[in-house]
């Protein structure tokens, strides 16, 4: 009698799956998932070691520029250039590029601000670069542009019958305007940047008294950045590339990657570079890279600043990630051999764009920071034969936080929640940096940020501030959802098998996963 309900108890085992699938876990645990993971941990502490690092090496560099007292720009005498403008009267032409595609909220910022630039009108050429779509749009940017020439400002407005080539086309069509010849400098501005009147007296004498600048590149302040939460955490990651990663590559080895705005170019390093390039979706990274091959040096003035928008909701930004990452990896595979063997630069400043520039900051950056901390550690909870010291899974991560945020002080109470949104968003990143790397689909994508100018302000809109119908499906985000759906798995096995409080911070990233995966993130912009 005995037996038969011993045999009982293991047929009903056998043919549980739960039984089944524990026994399968455990067959292949040790043997396969304990090598494999074991590896991804090494792997993703090297890759964090050499993010720490370039981490620690750009903060010892920015305290010494600011211990010193001298950053690069402070060097040139624009006072002197200034007055010897004025009393010659030779001022340089200058171009200024307004590219746009159906910028329907911002175009009148952006047209007004340029236009009221201070510089002799006969030596300023306002390009409106219209791609838009919408007819009765492009009729409004004409009719604006009119207004404009009407007070003596030399505005053309260009538009083309294509896209072809995005936002690097349209600055290739309008280089190629016979009005343009004699321009010795171009200047561009997204629709949503509003330079001050001053703008191209703060940067055109750097020019001037180097000729081997080939680009001035001004940095952003954001006018919507206390708009919710969103914009306050994308404003602290911006200001560390700003504040630190320009600021660096200008005072190093007088290389950074041109932000495709609010940045003053030579013509000549244009066009010595090869002009305006389509084959990925950072035009604007592709033409520093290419000139900084050719010999030209750029410069970061740190201490002008041009206003613009961050993008409001959560699908413009994810977009945008998306753009900003694909492109640098593609733009990394396809300039890898060219920048091996040009010989017109130094081996630093080689090591400095293929190692720091792509691969560290561009590359690694993205893929410690999810598939370290949102899959491999958790995972070790789940595989406790795996061992995870804490200095490197908790006190570097800790120090490459506290470097990144320490450039918006004003936003240091919100560190927790910087730390969890960029986790997410880093699902995004590497995603697109594999895209790039393999050149997969989506790599040339380009999906125009949409910017909201001052609709939000407006008094006529504030009673349309509820959350517009949308459908489900543009809101749901899956893949959250399976991340975090993985999280909190994890999360509650610590919980009931655990020896530590690591299902604190698994909680909380699950939830911020959650959040971002039913798309309650962001404004809701009425339509």
């Amino acid at each position: 009698m005995r037996d038969i309900v011993f045999r009982e108890v293991e047929m009903n085992e056998t043919y549980d799956p739960t039984m089944r699938l524990i026994h399968a876990w455990d067959s292949i645990r040790v043997p396969i998932i304990v090598p494999l993971l074991r590896f991804a941990v090494y792997i993703c502490i090297g890759m964090s070691i050499m993010l720490f690092i370039e981490r620690v090496y750009m903060a010892i560099v920015i305290a010494c520029v600011k211990c010193l007292g001298k950053k690069r720009y402070t060097k040139y005498q624009l006072d002197a250039i200034k007055e010897d403008l004025e009393k010659n009267k030779n001022y340089p032409k200058v171009l200024v590029q307004i590219p746009m595609f159906n910028e329907k909220e911002v175009y009148k910022l952006s047209i007004g601000a340029v236009s009221a630039l201070s510089w002799p009108s006969d030596r300023l050429i306002v390009q409106v670069l219209d791609d838009s779509t919408n007819e009765v749009l492009r009729t409004m940017v004409e009719l604006e542009c009119r207004k404009w020439i009407e007070k003596g400002v030399n505005v053309k407005y260009e538009t083309r019958n294509n896209r072809n080539g995005y936002k690097a086309g349209a600055l290739r069509e309008g280089l190629k305007k016979h009005y343009v010849e004699d321009c010795e400098f171009v200047i561009i501005f997204d629709a949503d940047f509003q330079p001050e009147e001053d703008f191209l007296w703060r940067t055109i004498p750097y020019l001037l008294e180097n000729p081997e600048l080939g680009l001035v590149q001004a940095r952003w302040k954001f006018v919507n950045a206390d708009e919710c939460l969103m914009t306050r955490l994308q404003e602290m990651s911006l200001d560390y590339h700003f504040s630190v990663e320009q600021e660096v590559g200008s005072s190093t080895c007088s290389f950074f990657g041109f932000n495709g705005t609010a940045g003053v170019w030579r013509m000549r390093a244009i066009n010595d570079a090869g002009g305006w390039k389509d084959r990925t979706t950072v035009e604007d990274m592709d033409l520093a890279v290419r000139a900084s091959l050719k010999g030209w040096k750029f410069l970061f003035v740190g201490d002008l600043a041009v206003k613009n928008e961050l993008p409001s909701t959560f699908k413009a930004y994810r977009y945008q990630q998306h753009r900003w990452s694909c492109g640098p990896a593609n733009l990394f595979r396809k300039m890898f051999k060219e920048i091996i063997i040009c010989e017109r630069v130094s081996i630093w400043k080689k090591w400095h764009v293929i190692y720091a520039f792509f691969f560290v900051r561009k590359i690694i950056a993205h893929w410690v920071t999810f598939f370290f901390y949102c899959i491999v550690i958790p995972a070790t909870i789940l595989v406790p034969e795996v061992h995870l010291p804490k200095p490197l899974a908790i006190y570097l991560p800790a120090g490459i936080t506290i470097l990144n945020a320490a450039s918006t002080l004003r936003s240091i109470h919100l560190l927790v929640f910087w730390i969890l949104f960029e986790n997410v968003m880093s699902l995004h990143r590497s995603k697109a940096a594999i895209i790039g790397l393999l050149e997969a689909n989506r790599v040339n994508e380009w999906v125009v940020t949409e910017k909201l100018g001052n609709t939000m302000k407006q008094k006529h809109n504030t009673k349309a501030s509820k959350r517009p119908r949308s459908r489900t499906g543009e809101r749901v985000q899956i893949l959250e959802l399976v991340v975090g759906l993985y999280l909190l798995h994890c999360a509650i096995y610590n919980i009931l098998f655990g020896h530590n409080h690591f299902f604190i911070y698994l909680l909380l990233q699950a939830g911020a996963f959650f959040i971002v995966g039913v798309g309650y993130v962001g404004t809701f912009v009425p339509n």
